[in-house]
């Protein structure tokens, strides 16, 4: 089989955004200054990130939604953008999953309160592995898919045995995962790497899903650190890539021990109005370029500019424009120092 497009399965998500003049300590009060509803999760943003940009190949989702006004809401947009919604299922069991996004007006910090809703039903059925000609699926979120990260015997979790089939069909496969305080990154992510092409995530995933931190109690990001992380994350599967991305910009180190960094490009005063939805923004670039066979800078370079796009608008895929209109974002912004010393 020919195989051709990039399909996306996992956490399908309706983001109730509120720009605040605050993130609030506990107990404390912060003034909403405004508000806007968009869909959200890893499939969700990426495929519309894809489809924003024009990519010249198909677009396909597989997931799970409620049969509720949200539900309608997610399907109806995306056909509208031309992304197959065939197999994204609609349940009556759940209610489609929700996110209340806490934005804060200036800085684009902000705080997630998340509703598992249908996507906690998402499961092995769900994703056609035999029917999808797709050359590429982009699963997320891990640590956010309940029946995904659920364990199985022979394969560590569920997520990896769909991962090993798909890699059995031919299909190059790619996941993200959720930013989350807990202590399951070592138990969760770890066997789902053993059948991953393309692993895409930011500093703070990839060093905890090896049981490291990729920023000092300041905040600062500790460059050698991360590149330990990545080393290790190898081990852990033969990836084609491990892309970090991260406010400075990004980290990439492949299958034969090339690297190759790059920093992200420094914005004006009061241009980033929201960071939602900014690193799938990132994976999108790089997936786009991944599936036309460009290169790792070209891929990432494309990849920095989809994330400055989107961190000019409050949705999480608004900011997003076709790949010429995205790419002269590179010409307009200089770029910051590369993140990590090669």
């Amino acid at each position: 089989m020919k195989r051709v497009g990039i399909a996306a399965g996992g956490n399908w998500i309706v983001d109730r955004i509120k720009t605040v003049d605050r993130l609030p300590g506990r107990g404390m009060l912060a003034s909403i200054r405004g508000e806007s509803l968009s869909t959200g999760g890893a499939p969700a943003n990426v495929l519309a990130d894809l489809a924003k940009l024009g990519a010249p190949f198909p677009l396909a989702g597989t997931g799970v939604v409620g049969g509720d006004e949200d539900g309608r809401f997610i399907l109806d947009y995306f056909r509208s953008l031309g992304v197959d919604v065939t197999c994204i299922a609609t349940t009556d069991l759940a209610a489609t999953s929700y996110t209340d996004v806490m934005n804060e007006d200036g800085t684009g910090d902000r705080s997630f309160f998340h509703h598992r809703g249908a996507n906690a039903l998402f499961g092995p059925e769900h994703v056609p592995v035999e029917a999808m000609s797709a050359r590429i699926f982009h699963l997320g979120y891990l640590l956010l898919l309940d029946r995904m990260d659920q364990v199985d015997e022979e394969y560590g979790t569920c997520a990896a045995r769909v991962l090993h089939a798909l890699q059995a069909r031919g299909i190059r496969t790619s996941v993200d995962v959720v930013s989350e305080e807990s202590d399951r990154f070592a138990t969760i992510v770890p066997p789902a790497l053993k059948y991953v092409d393309y692993l895409i995530l930011n500093e703070i995933e990839a060093a905890r899903a090896v049981g490291r931190e990729a920023r000092s109690a300041s905040g600062v990001l500790e460059a050698a650190a991360l590149t330990e992380a990545v080393e290790e994350l190898h081990t852990c599967g033969d990836m084609a890539l491990v892309a970090v991305h991260m406010p400075e910009g990004v980290y990439i180190r492949d299958r034969q021990g090339n690297r190759y960094s790059r920093g992200s490009l420094q914005l004006p005063d009061r241009y980033i109005t929201s960071a939602v939805g900014a690193g799938d923004a990132f994976c999108a670039g790089m997936l786009y370029g991944l599936h036309e066979d460009w290169s790792h800078a070209d891929s990432a370079r494309l990849g920095a500019c989809c994330a400055a796009a989107t961190l000019a608008e409050d949705g999480a895929t608004d900011g997003v424009k076709p790949v010429s209109e995205v790419l002269e974002l590179a010409d307009r912004f200089p770029q910051r120092p590369p993140p990590v010393n090669i």
